[in-house]
């Protein structure tokens, strides 16, 4: 009975991925689903990221968080159209589901953007089972959380489109061995594209941030 509940969930939320994704694709919209564990520097990443894609890239954010609103507060300092999410509201989940998301969307004037970035709510697990309507899924994984999380979460690389590994400005002040990490990430997923990044320093963006915008171009005309 408990696993027909669960199928019966994911298929409702399947359903409704499917109408967003029709209903981006139709105004145009690139939807970037970006997850994390709480502290791996997503926020800053993000708001790093849009600097550079503004103007060209016209962006959007949708912030889910289980309460207040510091990350979407950060995320506004870069002028971009910003809606919060808090699921406290309706349980405290821990992943934003697809009909949260057609929610939200209602609020962003999708006529204006071209990148609708979704910033789930941090978690290594949840999100990752979540069709949210996306185009691309980017995890960021920073070295202070150890070179075993793609390991321990498999399916979290696995179906994501693209791996950021952050706060690399820290390795000299650790005992990481990023070799190691993206060992572990291309074990669990080959064929993911990795990035090594400092979000404080932004070494390293140019190829992720290359990788992203060759996304966008792809979709969009």
């Amino acid at each position: 009975m408990e696993i027909k509940v669960v199928r019966k969930v994911l298929d409702v939320n399947n359903t409704m991925a499917q109408q967003n994704r029709s209903r981006f694709a139709d105004k145009k919209v690139f939807v970037l689903n970006v997850m994390s564990s709480p502290g791996s520097g997503k926020t800053t990443t993000l708001v790093k990221t849009i600097r550079r894609l503004l103007p060209d890239i016209k962006c959007g954010v949708i912030v889910g968080d289980i309460c207040s609103t510091i990350d979407a507060d950060r995320l506004s300092v870069t002028g971009v159209q910003v809606v919060q999410v808090n699921t406290d509201e309706f349980g405290g989940d821990c992943h934003l589901a697809a009909h949260v998301i057609g929610n939200a969307a209602n609020n962003i004037d999708l006529d204006v953007i071209d990148l609708l970035i979704v910033e789930n709510v941090g978690n290594l697990v949840c999100p990752a089972e979540f069709d949210i309507g996306e185009d691309a899924r980017v995890v960021v994984l920073s070295v202070t959380e150890g070179e075993d999380k793609p390991l321990k979460y498999p399916l979290m690389f696995r179906v994501c489109d693209a791996a950021l590994l952050n706060k690399t400005d820290l390795v000299p002040y650790l005992e990481y061995d990023k070799k190691a990490a993206v060992k572990n990430i291309l074990q669990v997923h080959p064929d993911i594209s990795v990035f090594e990044i400092s979000a404080k320093t932004e070494e390293g963006f140019e190829p992720w941030i290359g990788w992203l915008k060759e996304k966008i171009k792809n979709k969009l005309p």
